[in-house]
């Protein structure tokens, strides 16, 4: 039980505008989603780590700024073929059972250890599927079980007719039988499912079930708008009220609730900062600016004077001049002219949809704003309506209406623009 597997090397397709590296490399709380991972496994006494990237090998040059007390060992997958390819990559390094997980499960910690209790009170140990319940089984492979002997995993249904709606979170715990069986079954898109199923039927594979729904315990991460519930997880769990050396405050400034503030931000006359509230280094909080709770800067992010911001995640050297952003997520040097709006709630106050390669996807939220890729620019008084996307290295005219979701690299003005 000393070894894991985390597989890092997929398209990360869904969750489009952050394309541009792993989901795994997004920031939160100023690290990587995989070091959080890897630091749970580090706590749970995993000594080795294999990690499964793509030919890029994003994933080993950023972990390479940190230290870690396990072992860890790149290895690549040289085409994005599925988790089943990504995971017999590892193979030849597995003579032993060993845990399986993405790299953006930041809880792992909590889900090895419940995974290792159940180990150690049951008699079977040939496989285990950490399971929860959802839902949104459209979204998962679910689950068929009975008295938590699982007898087969269903990949997607459309329908789900099962009384019991428990998916497959993406950690397991596998003997290195489970080759055996992958390399019986037809190759493509779903054979780590099959593998799985034949496992099941061959061999044994227990789920282990957690009480805690899917947003408590964020175990997966599909499309942007689940890095909510990501960061609320580390928010309450990890987030420290500190204030960092060098960091100006000038008067008037309004703190509440529980803030870390990173090391040399200034913060301006009569800004407001309500918590759970993350700053990191070297940032600029302009005069009157309000950040309402559950915010996410990264370094070097400025707000603008008179600027709003709610629920919203900036990765790095991000800019708003001013504006409302509200529920919404920015990536790395996202730059924001004066008075740009995020619309983050229908006027028929329903459910939020998200147009992701091609179909229409529920995001189960009442309120959603945006997600706009790297290094895209925005001028001024730019309005954004709830759920549309924006790629990366676009140029958005200001006054600009989005009412679509803009693909990479667009020149966008709305037919109306002045010279």
């Amino acid at each position: 039980m000393d070894k894991a597997v985390i597989l890092a090397a997929g398209e990360s397709s869904r969750f489009w505008p952050f394309t541009l590296r792993h989901k795994s490399l997004f920031y939160l709380m100023g690290k990587p989603l995989i070091w959080w991972t890897l630091k749970g496994l580090e706590k749970e006494k995993i000594k080795e780590v294999f990690i499964v990237q793509g030919p890029k090998k994003d994933i080993e040059k950023e972990l390479n700024k940190f230290k870690f007390k396990l072992k860890i060992n790149f290895l690549i997958q040289q085409k994005a073929l599925g988790t089943g390819n990504a995971l017999y990559v590892a193979k030849n390094y597995l003579k032993e059972p060993f845990f399986v997980l993405n790299g953006d499960v930041v809880c792992s910690q909590e889900v090895i250890k419940e995974m290792k209790k159940f180990l150690k009170s049951s008699k079977e140990k040939e496989g285990l599927i950490f399971g929860q319940e959802t839902k949104t089984p459209s979204l998962f492979g679910m689950i068929k079980e009975k008295n938590g002997e699982i007898l087969e995993i269903v990949e997607k249904p459309k329908v789900w007719k099962e009384k019991n709606k428990i998916k497959v979170s993406g950690v397991y715990y596998l003997n290195p039988k489970f080759f055996y069986y992958y390399e019986k079954v037809k190759k493509g898109p779903t054979d780590f499912e099959l593998a799985l199923n034949l496992f099941a039927k061959k061999e044994k594979l227990k789920l282990v079930f957690s009480k805690k729904s899917e947003e408590k315990l964020p175990t997966f991460l599909k499309y942007p708008w689940h890095l909510f519930n990501i960061r609320d997880y580390l928010f309450e769990n990890f987030l420290k009220e500190k204030i960092e050396e060098g960091v100006k405050i000038e008067k008037d400034v309004i703190l509440e609730g529980k803030i870390f503030i990173g090391k040399r931000t200034k913060i301006y006359e009569k800004a407001i900062i309500k918590g759970p509230c993350y700053i990191g280094e070297n940032c600029i909080i302009g005069n009157y600016t309000l950040i309402r709770e559950k915010c996410n800067f990264e370094e070097n992010c400025i707000l603008g004077a008179f600027c709003e911001a709610k629920n919203v995640i900036f990765q790095k050297n991000c800019t708003a001049h001013s504006g409302y952003l509200g529920d919404s997520i920015f990536g790395n040097e996202v730059k924001m002219g004066a008075e740009i709006l995020t619309s983050n709630l229908r006027l028929d106050r329903k459910k939020i949809f998200v147009k992701v390669k091609g179909k229409k996807v529920n995001t189960n939220l009442d309120h959603f704003g945006t997600a706009i890729g790297d290094f895209t620019i925005l001028g001024s008084n730019v309005n954004i309506m709830p759920g549309k996307l924006i790629g990366s290295f676009c140029k958005i005219y200001p006054n600009s209406l989005i009412s679509k979701n803009i693909k990479e690299k667009t020149l966008y003005k709305n037919e109306n623009f002045g010279n």
